[in-house]
């Protein structure tokens, strides 16, 4: 057993000695590799009696474990050392102005300018805005909303699912659990809106798999489809800066919604551009309905036997493209500064 704590001892003193992830290696190659020093000992063990071997063989597996753990320590070290080492070599002084764009004007982002306007327009309109979480579970993105288990909007290649054991939890593909939340607090009359990242697994020149809504809900007593088909021209009239706008309530169909409709505005398209408010052509720009009284139900609102309610929902992106000119969805994402400094907008506009 002597001549094993003199190896122990000589291995040790290697490691210590090893300064480089180089030595290290060598260093575990000479005791612990496939012919090194120690494996070599152990291989011999068959040759002593069954009382030499426990005891031999339990010391050799402890000192291993012992020593590859302070050789693992020791490489964690020097690898820090290294990374701490080339940061510094490759060290940015980023207190230096940009140069390229030392001169240029700040801009704002064409969906944080349109969100702005649009919640300016709704606010002045006699909403609120609420906030809710981009990560919703099952109940607030698809049962309070009455969309049923086997709709397609539930399935895989439309929704994205996280991994939870506890409950189903998805990025939620709509604003719409903000309203369920709003109701759940049971205070009436609402008049909200909420504006905010939705996802879904679609991607082309009109979808990306993370894009920006704002839906809006107001629940009062004598809430009629008249008052909403008045509030959507009135915002529209008020977005798009023109008044002699003709929109065109589509009959359409929405689970959490009962009558629903699609909304279009009137344009005019020459030569891969589109002018609205003139011509005969429609293009559409929004959804909306009457709350179904399911989704009244599932929220457990009370005296929702007494009131009634419209519900509205529009992509940011859309309306930007077309109040803006802007042809192409995914460019809103891609970080392009000189499409920023095209579309994007000052802080004084």
């Amino acid at each position: 057993m002597h001549d094993y704590n003199n190896l122990f001892q000589a291995a040790i003193v290697d490691l210590d000695n090893a300064n480089n992830l180089e030595l290290i290696e060598k260093t575990r190659i000479k005791y612990f590799g496939k012919n090194g020093l120690i494996n070599s000992q152990l291989k011999l063990l068959g040759k002593s009696s069954p009382e030499e071997r426990r005891e031999i063989g339990k010391r050799l597996n402890q000192f291993k474990s012992e020593f590859l753990d302070k050789l693992s320590k020791k490489k964690a070290i020097i690898e820090e050392q290294i990374i701490d080492l080339k940061l510094e070599k490759e060290m940015i002084d980023i207190s230096l102005p940009s140069r390229e764009y030392r001169y240029q004007e700040t801009k704002i982002h064409p969906i944080s300018f349109t969100i702005n306007e649009i919640s300016r327009i709704l606010s002045n309109m006699g909403l609120s805005r609420e906030d809710g979480p981009d990560i919703e579970n099952d109940f607030y993105n698809f049962t309070a909303l009455n969309i049923p288990e086997n709709h397609p909007a539930r399935q895989m290649h439309d929704t994205f699912y996280l991994d939870c054991d506890e409950q189903i939890r998805v990025l939620r593909t709509h604003t719409s659990p903000v309203q369920i939340r709003c109701m759940q607090k049971k205070i009436t009359p609402i008049r909200i809106f909420s504006p905010g990242r939705t996802y879904r697994c679609d991607s082309d020149i009109t979808h990306t798999p993370m894009f920006h809504q704002v839906e809006g809900l107001v629940i009062d007593k004598h809430v009629s489809f008249s008052n909403l088909k008045w509030f959507v021209e009135e915002f529209c009239k008020e977005f798009f800066e023109k008044y002699d706008l003709k929109l065109r309530f589509r009959p359409s169909y929405f689970p959490f919604t009962e009558p629903s409709a699609e909304v279009d505005i009137n344009c005019q398209i020459e030569s891969g551009k589109i002018h609205l408010g003139v011509g005969e052509e429609w293009m559409e720009i929004l959804g909306c309905g009457m709350v179904h009284p399911n989704v009244f139900k599932k929220s457990d609102l009370e005296n929702r036997n007494e009131i009634s309610g419209f519900a509205f929902g529009m992509g940011v992106e859309r309306l930007a493209m077309l109040k803006y000119g802007m042809p192409d969805l995914r460019h809103f994402f891609e970080n392009n500064l000189k499409w920023l400094n095209n579309y994007g907008f000052s802080f004084l506009d």
